[in-house]
C-alpha cells in the first residue's frame, strides 16, 4: 500500500466498507515500506510477525466504524519502548535491547487500534538534526536522495513522506519533530510539555523531550494526538489538564484570529525562499480574515546557546545509566570495573553523544555550575517571559520552521553549524509550548515548512490555524513523486 495522496479517513472508509482487510492492508504496507527502504533507510527494524498477528485479531473482532484509527498501520521512532521489539535509540549502546514493556504512547496507539509495523531510524539518542549519527546508517530524504531528512526523527518523517505509513510517532527535544517535518513536506506536532506522557521514551533531556505525531495532513495529526494525550500515573510531569477533541473546531477558520510574526525569525541566516514562503503565508492568513502583525521575541537569539548547556547537562545525567553493567552494550576486553565503564561507554557511544556528555558534565561541575547551567536557566526564563508577553495580545505565532530547506548529505558539517540549524525551533522547547510545522512552499523542488506556535495546552488553536492554511493551499497534496514544485499559493 502506497499512502501518497491518502489520509486516515479514506483508508478507514475502505476498511469499514470491506474493500480491504486490516491484514491485507498491513501486508501491503510492509511490502511497500521494505521496497522504499532499499533507497531511504527510514526503518531500523520491521515487526512484521506481530503486526500481521494484530491485524488478524482486528479483522476477527471487526473494524470499529466509529474509530478512524482502527486497523491503521503506523511506525514508532526507535527511542520508544516497544515490547519485544528492538529499541536501540539509534545507538550501538542499545543495539541488542528488546524491552519487556510498551511505553505509554506506544500502548495508547495500540489501544486505539493502530498496528505498529516497525521502528524508524534516528540520530543516536536523539542527538542530531540530520539522522546522520545513527548506528544504523544514514536516512535519505524521499524528495531528493542526496539530501538529509532532518532529525532526530528523520526516519519517522521520511517514512510518512515516502508513503510508507500515514502516521509515525517522533520525539522533539529542540525541533526533532518539526524540522524533519519541514524538510519532508509533512505535518509535525510537538505538543505542550506534559501533554503526552514521556514514560517509555528513552530520555535525552527530560525537561525538553516531548512525543508527538508526524502525518500527511493536519486533521490526521489531530486525530493521533487525541489518542496519545493525557495524564499518566507513570509520568509525574504529564499534565492532568483535560484533553479536548482536537478535531472539534478544526474547520472554524481564522477569521478574527490574531497572528504574530516575530521579526527575529526572518532575519539574517534565513534563506530568501524560506522568508518569501512565510511572508506569503502571512498574506494568505490576512486573506482568510486573520490579523497578522510584526512582533519581537528579543531573547530567542540566545536560545541555542542556553539549550546547548541545558540539554547536554540533562543528557549527561540521563545517559550515565548506560555503564555496561545492567543492560546494553558491554565491552568484552575490560580487566577491571573502571575499564568496563570506560570501554563500554567509549565503544558504545558515538562521537556526537560523547561530545554532548562532556559538555554537560563540564557545565554541571562544581566550578562551573553557576557560570553556565544557572545562567542558561535564567535565559530560559527570559525566553518564556517573551512568549508570555506576545500571547497577551495574540493567538498564534507564525515563523519559519527551519532556516533553509533540506541540505546535502555530502556536505562536511561542523557541530556548531549543525546546532544553529535548530535556532528557530529550540525556543519553543525551552518555553514548553506547543509548536507544529506545516508545508508552506518549495525551494528548488524541496519542501519549506512554516512553524505555528501556540499558548500552553492550546493545540486546538494551532490545528485550527494550520487546517485553514492547508485547506486553502495545495502544498500538502504534493509528494516526492510529483516532480517540479513552486511557491505559488
Amino acid at each position: 500500500m502506497d499512502y501518497l495522496g491518502k489520509d486516515i479517513f479514506s483508508i478507514h472508509e475502505s476498511l469499514v466498507n470491506g474493500d480491504i482487510t486490516a491484514e491485507e492492508l498491513t501486508r501491503q504496507t510492509i511490502e511497500n515500506a521494505k521496497k522504499n527502504d532499499e533507497d531511504i533507510n527510514a526503518f531500523v527494524v520491521f515487526d512484521e510477525e506481530n503486526a500481521i498477528k494484530q491485524a488478524q485479531e482486528i479483522d476477527k473482532a471487526g473494524i470499529d466504524p466509529d474509530n478512524v484509527l482502527s486497523g491503521i498501520p503506523v511506525a514508532m521512532k526507535d527511542n520508544m519502548l516497544t515490547k519485544g521489539v528492538l529499541t536501540s535509540a539509534g545507538s550501538k549502546m542499545l543495539s541488542n535491547f528488546k524491552p519487556i514493556i510498551d511505553g505509554t504512547a506506544v500502548a495508547k496507539m495500540k489501544e486505539a487500534g493502530t498496528i505498529n509495523i516497525g521502528k524508524t531510524n534516528m540520530d543516536e539518542f536523539a542527538m542530531g538534526g540530520s539522522t546522520e549519527t545513527s548506528f544504523h546508517g544514514k536516512t535519505k530524504n524521499p524528495w531528493n536522495l542526496d539530501k538529509v531528512p532532518g532529525g532526530s526523527s528523520g526516519g519517522a518523517a521520511a517514512a510518512v513522506a515516502a508513503g510508507d505509513v500515514l502516521v509515525s510517532l517522533g520525539s522533539d527535544t529542540g525541533g526533532s519533530i518539526r524540522q524533519p517535518a519541514s524538510f519532508n513536506g509533512i505535518v509535525g506536532m510537538k505538543p505542550t510539555y506534559g501533554r503526552v506522557s514521556r514514560w517509555g521514551l528513552i530520555a535525552f533531556a527530560s525537561s525538553l523531550d516531548q512525543i508527538g505525531p508526524l502525518t500527511r495532513t493536519v486533521k490526521d495529526n489531530a486525530v493521533v494526538l487525541n489518542a496519545i494525550a493525557g495524564k499518566d500515573e507513570h509520568d509525574m510531569t504529564s499534565s492532568n489538564k483535560e484533553v479536548p477533541d482536537f478535531t472539534a473546531n478544526i474547520d472554524k477558520g481564522v477569521k478574527g484570529m490574531k497572528i504574530a510574526l516575530p521579526k527575529e525569525y526572518l532575519g539574517e541566516g534565513v534563506d530568501k525562499d524560506v522568508q518569501d514562503a512565510i511572508l506569503a503565508a502571512a498574506d494568505k492568513y490576512r486573506e482568510l480574515g486573520a490579523t497578522v502583525e510584526e512582533v519581537s521575541l528579543p531573547n530567542s537569539k540566545y536560545g541555542v546557546a542556553a539549550y546547548y548547556i541545558i540539554a547536554p547537562s540533562e543528557a549527561s545525567s540521563n545517559l550515565q545509566r548506560f555503564d555496561g553493567i545492567r543492560y546494553g552494550y558491554r565491552a568484552q576486553d575490560a580487566k577491571n570495573l573502571e575499564e568496563l565503564y570506560v570501554k563500554s561507554r567509549s565503544q558504545g557511544f558515538g562521537d556526537e553523544v560523547k561530545r554532548r556528555i562532556m559538555v554537560g558534565t563540564y557545565s554541571l561541575s562544581a566550578g562551573f555550575f553557576d557560570a553556565y547551567f544557572k545562567k542558561a536557566a535564567e535565559v530560559r526564563t527570559l525566553i518564556i517571559d517573551d512568549f508570555k508577553k506576545v500571547f497577551q495580545d495574540y493567538d498564534v505565532i507564525l515563523t519559519p520552521t527551519a532556516p533553509t530547506p533540506a541540505y546535502s548529505l555530502k556536505d562536511e558539517k561542523d557541530p556548531i553549524t549543525m546546532y544553529m540549524n535548530d535556532i528557530l525551533t529550540i525556543p519553543v522547547n525551552m518555553a514548553g509550548l506547543p509548536g507544529m510545522s506545516v508545508p508552506a512552499g518549495f525551494s528548488d523542488g524541496l519542501p519549506i515548512g512554516m512553524q505555528l506556535i501556540g499558548k500552553p495546552f492550546d493545540e486546538s488553536t494551532l490545528y485550527q490555524a494550520a487546517y485553514a492554511f492547508e485547506q486553502n493551499t495545495d502544498f500538502h497534496k504534493q509528494d516526492p513523486k510529483m516532480g517540479e514544485h513552486n511557491n505559488e499559493l
